[in-house]
């Protein structure tokens, strides 16, 4: 049986070369499902003789699965087939850099 923190649902893990990817879904005070992603790296300081790991996490919410499944799947196919992705799908430059959308995130509710 897994053990869990206390707002979270499901984790699994997927090793790929020096990487390990893990897939949590955790809850809010709210209840409310959202996804972690967390690239973890082993790397190695010569200066110590000692391993470490470099973490890198990304948080999805509910209301994001959807253009971010789309948009991830353009992109696998297009590194597959090299066919162009939709543009209608991404943000422009203009809206990458202006209407910054994660400041309205309000890290209390994720209960972390």
């Amino acid at each position: 049986m897994e053990k869990f923190e206390k707002n979270e649902v499901l984790s699994r893990a997927v090793r790929a070369g020096k990487r390990t990817y893990f897939f949590d879904v955790k809850t809010t005070k709210a209840e409310e499902k959202y996804l972690t992603i967390t690239e973890s790296k082993r790397r190695f300081n010569p200066d110590t003789g000692l391993f470490s790991y470099e973490k890198h996490k990304l948080f999805l919410y509910k209301e994001d699965f959807e253009k971010f499944q789309n948009a991830l799947g353009a992109i696998l196919n297009f590194i597959e087939t090299g066919q162009l992705p939709d543009d209608s799908l991404f943000a422009s430059e203009n809206q990458r850099f202006e209407n910054n959308e994660s400041s309205d995130i309000n890290f209390e509710d994720l209960d972390v």
